[in-house]
């Protein structure tokens, strides 16, 4: 399985450049223009989100279906994850856990600035520790499994 590399990073903004409200039709966009190639070309990836309406809508559902087959990681999919699931969802605890501090060591005063510290940021993620994260993923659904779903308090997050 690829668990070493990044798709993205995605940010959805209009032409001139200002943030949007992610609407279902945006959201579909982005995975038939952005996400659909990065896919195509890693055939063995599997793509989980989390369970926002936008991205869990059937039209989006379908489609993703389509580009991920059994691959897909969401609510509403053959491979149906919990729609909160923090503990469990690899972006939760490691995009906006690990990089949110190193985005903003620099106190970006734009939004150019902050995008380009979360490019930076992600271009410098090495292979091996986003393996290790993936592994610690599955250390912590085999926990949840045992606790019958339960919450992971004592939970200890390795990058």
């Amino acid at each position: 399985m690829p668990w070493n590399m990044i798709i993205g990073p995605f940010f959805f903004e209009d032409d001139d450049g200002n943030a949007v409200t992610v609407t279902g039709e945006r959201y579909r966009h982005m995975v038939n223009n952005f996400l659909r190639p990065a896919l195509d070309n890693n055939p063995e990836m599997w793509f989980q989100q989390d369970g926002a309406t936008a991205h869990t809508a059937r039209a989006t559902t379908e489609i993703l279906r389509g580009i991920s087959g059994e691959s897909l990681i969401s609510r509403n999919s053959e491979f149906n994850w919990p729609s909160r699931s923090p503990d469990l969802t690899a972006p939760d605890f490691l995009l906006w856990g690990y990089l949110k501090e190193k985005v903003y060591v620099n106190k970006p005063r734009t939004t150019e600035q902050l995008k380009e510290n979360i490019r930076a940021e992600i271009r410098e993620l090495m292979p091996d520790t986003l393996t290790k994260v993936m592994a610690n993923v599955l250390k912590r659904a085999q926990l949840c499994d045992t606790e019958n779903g339960g919450h992971l308090c004592n939970i200890v997050f390795h990058r």
